[in-house]
């Protein structure tokens, strides 16, 4: 189903009339009696929302009330109802979302079947359907809308304020909520030593996981003698299990547009790259189209918003390597290069695409840039902890209750994060029970491992740091006690060893030694040189590979042994998985009150280590068991399980 592009009437030249398009759609908005938001994320869409949305459009119509899915600036008629889609609006778990306005009703799990009673109750009646509402886990109660709900209420969207909002392929509505005006602020009113100024006092540090002071950044880039350079919006977002920026540029990809026209401002770059891996088709069609409605609406091309600046932004698909997250990694794959790190210095900032000085900020970094410009660093560092202003995005994921996209200030604790706003632990059994919680990988294949002992540790850049992890891009893996920490710590290090473009020999060849090493532990094959081995090599690898992805690819694993090495030693002298989750090490029984002897088990097993008479139990000879497998997969009577005694 295509989408339909919504576009705000074009700026005059000279300084535009911001305030008269805003004025324009609200009027147009304004016509409309209800408005249906439908969440249009990758989550949602997955659950069939665009079929929900055209089957509502259908809906209404033939009930004979007035629909309109594009605002008309010139249509001055009464509309009973508005319908857009909106980008991510974070709880994907209870997705497809439907938002109504100004009802501030929010129903979840929607289905086309549920349509009928949503238009005759809610959108001709202004009633509710309780059974839609979202109804809290634990005591029951229905509630009526997102500010009700824990999973929200626990949080501070600002990046992510309008992505559950905006029709994201309408530059009217970003304009109606204050779009643009930190670009025609930068562009008039502030020169861009002024412009770098305010973002060093801000204190915004990029978002991507290094947390490298933008300001500075962009101040070592304006002072380039260079007349030609780049800006370069990092959308590479490769880490398991992170969606954050894929969302902001699905959701809202004109605020990351704004953050890169400052940027321009800034720097004196005259055009800028949307650098976007491919596995994203949705998030790159949108910000084509919204780089599209900005070019048209004059905020983008020759003498961008009637000023003397020459700016315009390209849309580029990576091909999903890993590496190319890192920065001179990208600029060679955007020249049309493998994507391979360079030695520094000099920086990207000094010499980067083409030769030239380019900036490189990821997708959530730009995005903070409009709010700090137009009200002020000032006001910015109000929100987050002195040395980590502002907020943060997390991707919510794992043995947790309330899995998404949220948003908190710099500080806010991980108890926070997984028990208010996740709304604590899943056990085994998929029920809620706290007391399963184990651990969370914070920062995915770069981070490190957090567990009890660090729920109350900040959450900020140096916080993290000092306790061995890292914010990382954003990613939250909450783990329960069924999680073995040695798989965990193979997952992520085959991930790393995977992406390693090879160029050097530490990351080439150590992550590979390493993975080694960790199937020798969960194949029972390693001893007691294995571990101050895999530690010997961890700090090999990370203080002699090249770039970031070879220096932090040791730390899940350096991580996971500090903060659980009886596991790990479990595993290497008593040969077993306290989890039951290595297969090699895992014992295999047969429950003689559920064996009825038929022998099917002893006929799959390729060792002969099964033996008993017909219609009698059997039996499994530990010493002659090679842990296969096969048995289990076989019996029919559920009497043969691994962990069994």
């Amino acid at each position: 189903m295509s989408e339909t592009v919504t576009s705000a009437p074009r700026a005059p030249a000279g300084r535009p009339d911001l305030e008269g398009i805003a004025a324009s759609w609200k009027a147009a908005r304004g016509r409309a009696a209800r408005r249906v938001v439908i969440c249009a994320g990758t989550g949602c869409i997955a659950n069939g929302s665009l079929g929900l949305f055209e089957a509502l459009r259908e809906r209404v119509a033939a009930e004979g009330l007035a629909v309109e899915v594009a605002l008309d600036y010139e249509d001055s008629s009464h509309k009973d109802l508005l319908l857009t889609k909106s980008g991510c609006q974070g709880f994907c778990q209870v997705g497809p979302l439907m938002v109504v306005e100004p009802d501030q009703i929010l129903y979840v799990k929607v289905r086309a079947s549920d349509l009928p009673e949503i238009v005759e109750t809610t959108i001709k009646g202004g009633g509710i359907v309780e059974r839609l509402l979202y109804r809290d886990p634990v005591s029951g109660e229905a509630k009526r809308g997102k500010g009700e709900i824990a999973f929200y209420a626990g949080q501070d969207r600002r990046v992510l304020s309008a992505c559950g909002l905006v029709d994201p392929e309408d530059l009217g509505e970003y304009i109606a909520r204050g779009g643009y005006l930190a670009a025609r602020k930068a562009l008039y009113d502030l020169s861009p030593e002024e412009v770098c100024a305010e973002m060093q006092a801000s204190g915004l540090r990029g978002r991507g996981g290094a947390g490298f002071p933008t300001g500075r950044k962009w101040e070592l880039a304006r002072r380039q003698a260079e007349a030609e350079k780049y800006i370069i919006c990092n959308g590479d977002e490769g880490d398991p299990g992170a969606f954050m920026d894929r969302s902001v540029l699905e959701g809202n990809p004109h605020s990351v547009i704004e953050g890169m026209l400052i940027g321009a401002r800034a720097t004196g770059a005259r055009v800028g790259y949307v650098y976007v891996r491919a596995e994203y088709p949705l998030a790159v069609k949108r910000v084509r189209s919204a780089v599209e409605a900005a070019r048209a609406a004059g905020f983008l091309g020759k003498g961008v918003m009637g000023s003397g600046l020459d700016f315009d932004i390209r849309v580029m698909e990576g091909a999903g390597a890993f590496v190319c997250g890192e920065a001179s990694a990208m600029v060679a794959s955007i020249m049309g290069g493998r994507g391979m790190p360079r030695p520094k210095p000099p920086r990207t900032a000094e010499r980067g695409l083409f030769g030239k000085p380019t900036v490189v900020n990821n997708v959530e970094t730009l995005a903070q840039v409009p709010t700090i410009i137009l009200e002020g660093a000032a006001e910015y560092r109000k929100t987050g902890t002195e040395l980590s202003p502002g907020t943060k995005t997390y991707a919510l994921t794992g043995h947790v209750a309330n899995t998404g996209l949220i948003e908190v200030p710099f500080g806010a604790t991980l108890r926070e994060i997984v028990f208010d706003i996740g709304g604590g632990i899943l056990g085994r059994d998929g029920r809620p029970d706290d007391e399963a919680f184990k651990a969370v990988q914070i920062g995915g294949p770069s981070g490190g491992c957090l567990t009890a002992e660090h729920l109350d540790v900040p959450m900020d850049f140096d916080s993290l740091g000092e306790i061995g992890a890292m914010v990382g891009s954003g990613g939250l893996v909450v783990m329960n006690d069924s999680t073995c920490m040695v798989q965990m710590a193979r997952f992520f290090m085959h991930f790393t060893q995977n992406e390693s473009c090879g160029k050097c020999v530490p990351c080439r060849e150590g992550t590979r030694q390493i993975l080694a090493l960790l199937d020798d532990i969960i194949e029972g094959k390693a001893d007691e040189s294995t571990l101050p081995l895999i530690e010997e090599l961890c700090v090999n690898v990370a203080d002699s590979s090249l770039c970031g992805l070879g220096a932090s690819a040791p730390s899940p694993v350096l991580s996971m042994l500090r903060q659980f090495r009886p596991e790990f030693e479990a595993h290497v002298r008593g040969k077993a998985c306290p989890t039951g989750q290595c297969p090699a090490l895992t014992p295999i029984a047969i429950d003689p009150a559920k064996c009825i002897g038929c022998g099917m088990c002893a006929r799959s097993c390729p060792v002969g280590a099964i033996s008993g008479e017909r219609k009698q139990a059997h039996r499994i000879d530990p010493a002659k068991c090679v842990k296969c497998g096969a048995c289990v997969e076989k019996c029919k009577f559920n009497a043969i399980a691994r962990g069994a005694k």
